[in-house]
């Protein structure tokens, strides 16, 4: 596909990630004018690089997501309209991993509890068997594209012991055991860690339901850094409100920002996290490499890069 680049917007909803302008300064050598854009500018853009939809990209040539997940974008509309969409995979694999060695290490170190006591001026030490180390644990990581390798790489070297569910159960490097979807009660079975990586399409909604959280050991621990709605969460609360599992780590919910009033937000052996797992101080470096090689691409008439539309 070609068409004219003089113009790229940078969106003002990456602010959430981070600032639009750094974004924009990242970007000052690319040969097309670089803006940061609100709503009523979409129109005199020719891309837009950005966190959230907006109708008006259905009249533009170039959409970019900041995200990895392109489930909030349109995407009949965008083909029926000859718009490009592009995406952000395979820059978030090193974050993600490291977020979630995060959450593994405070629930076998006992970190969050310690938090939590310290904000109440509480003192005293856990129970002498309550922490334990992760060399000889296993944890199922259900996804294995970008993110499921990344945890997979990083979890490896902490001496966890790597399970992987994947539509086929057709190995791949940096997990010991495959499973196809199909089996995935036989896969959470004896994990101690059940990590969810999935993005959100219609064969993954509410794949983790409660047929999940009964087949995984109730000392088992639960991890979503996918999309919130993989997972079937009232199940979830049943699950952990039972002693059906030991904890869970979220960074992703079925509605974001977790509501208040959700019992998620007081239980002591959850952690919440609010869709963060990916940040990082280079984020917006990574996302300039993306676009500035497209940005090339299209000018030699080449294919782009991570085109999902």
């Amino acid at each position: 596909m070609q068409f004219d680049l003089e113009r790229i917007g940078v969106h003002e909803s990456v602010e959430q990630v981070f600032p639009p302008a750094e974004l924009r300064d990242e970007l000052a050598d690319c040969p097309a004018t670089v803006d940061v854009v609100g709503d009523d500018e979409i129109a005199a853009c020719d891309a837009v690089i950005t966190l959230e939809h907006r109708e008006a990209f259905l009249e533009v040539d170039w959409v970019h997501s900041i995200q990895a997940g392109v489930d909030r974008f349109p995407l009949e509309a965008f083909d029926e309209h000859d718009v490009v969409l592009t995406n952000s995979t395979g820059i978030h694999d090193r974050s993600v991993g490291e977020t979630v060695a995060g959450y593994l290490l405070a629930f076998a170190r006992r970190l969050h509890t310690h938090v939590a006591a310290q904000q109440e001026c509480r003192g005293g030490r856990p129970a002498w068997d309550e922490a334990f180390t992760l060399p000889g644990t296993t944890a199922c990581v259900v996804g294995t594209g970008t993110l499921g390798g990344g945890v997979a790489e990083v979890l490896g070297a902490l001496g966890v012991r790597i399970t992987g569910v994947r539509r086929s159960a057709d190995s791949l490097p940096g997990f010991e055991e495959m499973y196809a979807t199909e089996d995935v009660l036989d896969a959470v079975a004896d994990a101690e860690f059940v990590i969810v990586t999935l993005p959100l399409t219609d064969e993954t909604n509410h794949l983790i339901a409660a047929d999940v959280f009964d087949a995984m050991d109730e000392d088992a621990y639960f991890v979503n850094v996918g999309r919130g709605q993989v997972v079937d969460e009232p199940a979830l609360v049943d699950a952990l409100e039972s002693g059906a599992i030991a904890g869970a780590a979220l960074d992703v919910f079925e509605d974001e920002p977790l509501p208040k009033e959700s019992p998620l937000w007081t239980m002591d052996e959850v952690i919440v996290t609010p869709h963060c797992a990916a940040f990082t101080e280079d984020y917006f470096h990574d996302i300039g490499e993306l676009v500035r090689e497209n940005v090339g691409r299209l000018e030699s008439g080449d294919a782009f890069h991570n085109r999902v539309v």
